[in-house]
């Protein structure tokens, strides 16, 4: 059975942690996530889960990374200056590989910017924004349904892959309202369980590997013991400083993402059967480029939309096959411009590549993305549509 409710983006979130098994949420309120702190602090005592608000971001990351390493399946909500705030922490769970689940519902920044405004301005700082190589994976909802859906999936990909996912959602799909369809025993819904040693404790090396590169992940106070560091690591989990162990841990942590990524990376294609020209849109941009594309459709413009789900790792193949199909991709971002840099480094020159940014604390009507879908752009020609206006550079 199932029922049909009007949430917002962030409820669906909380009713997605729910159904993934999540037990412990620590966190600190900021809009536009709030929602998820609130709806959450009501929800989990009644599963048996916990919920503490933290001093502060960076606190709470601390306390997740502690509650994950106990087992339970975790999760932590903000937006913007909160997320610049854990990434220290962020950094810590990715050497130590612990799973768990970041949600950064975006606004406009830097610094305080605009507390309620939509923005997708955090795309690198999901991939980039703590220091050293290190890997993640993030996704990008872009419907109240899948915002339930991709939690589900964020904790399946975080549990199998001992990584830290972020789920990257703006304030359009945050505070957006439509009806979903639940199930209404969530029991039923498989659970994403991490690996278990299958040795003795006496045996046991933190971070042994088989051929699928991820460590077995007991939890503490299960009989197994464990060494938990920041510092670059041996198998045993201590730590290791020669130069063979850091290119040993390093070159783990990447393969065992970016030997999968069939498993991980998602795209979305829309009206592409036979598209000549292409938008590339993610998020709340893409509630926008949906319709912008149906508009060029109906004047007889041969445009379609490539969304991708997963924002990291790039969608590099996917990328790199649409750009051998049409003759122009336009990025339309809510930021001043940050994914169109990675399309362009992918498509090398293949087709020209567009960029219609749009900054100004609103998201783009579907006609103005239309507009910048309809009008051709001159070969070899990088062309960056600004809300102030056009600017060739």
């Amino acid at each position: 059975m199932s029922k049909i409710l009007l949430l917002q983006g962030n409820q669906a979130v909380v009713e997605g942690a729910i159904a993934a098994g999540v037990k412990f949420f620590g966190g600190y309120p900021i809009t536009p996530s709030t929602e998820v702190a609130e709806s959450l602090a009501e929800r989990l005592p009644l599963v048996g889960g916990k919920f503490i608000q933290m001093e502060d971001e960076i606190a709470s990351m601390g306390a997740i990374i502690g509650a994950a390493l106990t087992g339970k399946k975790v999760m932590t909500a903000t937006s913007g200056p909160g997320f610049s705030l854990k990434q220290e922490l962020i950094g810590y769970a990715c050497m130590a590989e612990i799973p768990l689940v970041i949600v950064n519902v975006q606004r406009v920044g830097p610094s305080t910017g605009q507390p309620t405004s939509p923005s997708q301005g955090d795309l690198m700082q999901a991939r980039w924004g703590t220091h050293g190589d290190h890997w993640l994976i993030a996704l990008t909802p872009a419907s109240v349904p899948e915002c339930f859906e991709l939690t589900l999936r964020a904790y399946a990909l975080s549990e199998k892959y001992r990584v830290p996912v972020v789920l990257l959602m703006d304030e359009v799909i945050g505070h957006m309202r439509e009806k979903i369809e639940l199930p209404d025993d969530y029991s039923e819904i498989p659970q994403a369980e991490r690996k278990q040693p299958e040795c003795s404790p006496e045996e046991f090396k933190a971070y042994a590997t088989d051929d699928s590169l991820v460590p077995a992940m007991p939890a503490f106070g299960s009989g197994y013991r464990w060494h938990v560091t920041g510092l670059v690591h041996d198998e045993t989990g201590f730590p290791k400083g020669t130069p063979a162990a850091t290119l040993a841990a390093t070159n783990r942590q990447h393969d065992k993402l970016y030997n999968n990524l069939d498993d991980i990376v998602q795209v979305e294609n829309y009206q592409m059967e036979d598209a000549e020209y292409a938008v590339i849109a993610f998020g709340g941009g893409a509630r926008t480029a949906y319709e912008a594309v149906d508009m060029a459709r109906r004047e007889g413009l041969k445009v379609g939309l490539m969304r991708p789900i997963t924002i990291w790792p790039l969608a590099d193949r996917q990328i790199k096959e649409l750009a051998s199909k049409v003759k122009g991709i336009l990025v339309h971002e809510l930021n001043y411009g940050q994914y169109v840099l990675e399309v362009e480094r992918v498509v090398a020159g293949q087709v020209p590549v567009a960029l219609y940014a749009k900054y100004d604390n609103e998201p783009a009507t579907p006609l103005s993305c239309w507009l910048r879908s309809k009008r051709p752009w001159p070969k070899k020609e990088r062309r960056f549509d600004y809300e102030h206006g056009s600017n060739d550079r």
